[in-house]
């Protein structure tokens, strides 16, 4: 039976930070009959985004199963062990900020033939969340890597929004940035695309100003507290800013349906805007000014158009 080492914040389930949940000894063998065999192995489990009831039995079993759980935040995990009454052997924080110095210690239990599982806050694991590194040197080395399906809030928001479901972009969470929110946008405007992504409620009205300019007239959708007992769609045109949500709590889905025809720019604007560039400007530096300008072009196409242009004279 694997005993994972000692870690700094290697918590049993029933340590002071989880007095309700009691310990049990490590569970290779309640998973045996799902995967037999000594080889250690990484389960990528899906949480509820919302409504507990939403936890599949399998997860249920592979939770309780793992001699280790990575959790994002191991708070909202113990509520989530504490609310539906599961108990787990060991819990360690594993988040952005230390994925990669966690990594070794990690791959090294998997090596070893320990069972580990890995959740996020909410949702399936590596959605906008830490984990493809980690999955990534997994496949590299060997170690079975098996996903464990279940609530994902992209499409859980696709499939009742009412907006073409495919196909369709996942963009994770925008940009903190207004340039770079408008080149992302920039890049979908000709792609016949439904877009969805996450954003902060103090961010949404200006996200919206962005997709309106790069995007166009589409119809729009966002999603909250999905799967809760308040969820909400909100449905209205992105060129009808009265439609606009403006006093959301906490983070929402947004659902940008496809445009109804290409929206991208004009290669005589283009040509226009390249004219009017500061001639001291490298071409990386003017293509990096075209991107937010424009709709419809990439980078590479840019760069191209400016050096046909320049070998012209």
């Amino acid at each position: 039976m694997v005993q994972p080492p000692s870690f700094s914040d290697l918590q049993p389930a029933g340590s002071a930070s989880a007095t309700t949940l009691a310990t049990q000894p490590s569970g290779m063998s309640s998973l045996a009959a799902d995967f037999p065999g000594e080889q250690g192995r990484l389960f990528i489990v899906a949480t509820p985004i919302g409504n507990r009831d939403d936890l599949s039995p399998r997860a249920r079993r592979i939770l309780e199963g793992c001699d280790l759980v990575l959790a994002e935040d191991t708070r909202r995990l113990f509520a989530l062990l504490r609310d539906l009454g599961l108990h787990v052997a060991r819990v360690m924080s594993f988040h952005d900020h230390n994925e990669q110095e966690k990594e070794p210690e990690i791959l090294n239990l998997l090596r070893k033939g320990a069972s580990i599982a890995l959740v996020s806050d909410a949702g399936t694991p590596l959605m906008a969340d830490p984990g493809f590194r980690l999955v990534c040197s997994c496949r590299r080395q060997g170690i079975p890597v098996h996903p464990v399906p279940g609530p994902s809030a992209p499409v859980t928001a696709l499939s009742a929004a009412g907006i073409a479901p495919l196909p369709y972009t996942f963009l994770g969470f925008l940009p903190r940035d207004t340039a770079g929110r408008s080149r992302l946008f920039a890049t979908f405007a000709a792609v016949p695309t439904t877009l969805v992504f996450f954003e902060r409620k103090d961010r949404l009205q200006q996200s919206l100003r962005e997709a309106l300019t790069r995007l166009g007239p589409r119809p729009v959708a966002v999603c909250r507290e999905l799967t809760k007992i308040h969820e909400e769609f909100l449905l209205f045109s992105l060129d009808d800013p009265t439609g606009w949500p403006d006093d959301l709590l906490g983070e929402v889905t947004v659902v940008i349906g496809p445009g109804s025809g290409p929206q991208r720019t004009e290669e005589e604007d283009v040509l226009k805007l390249i004219a009017a560039a500061n001639p001291d400007k490298k071409p990386k530096e003017v293509v990096r000014d075209l991107v937010s300008q424009v709709n419809g072009w990439t980078s590479k196409e840019l760069y191209a158009l400016l050096t046909r242009t320049k070998s012209r004279g």
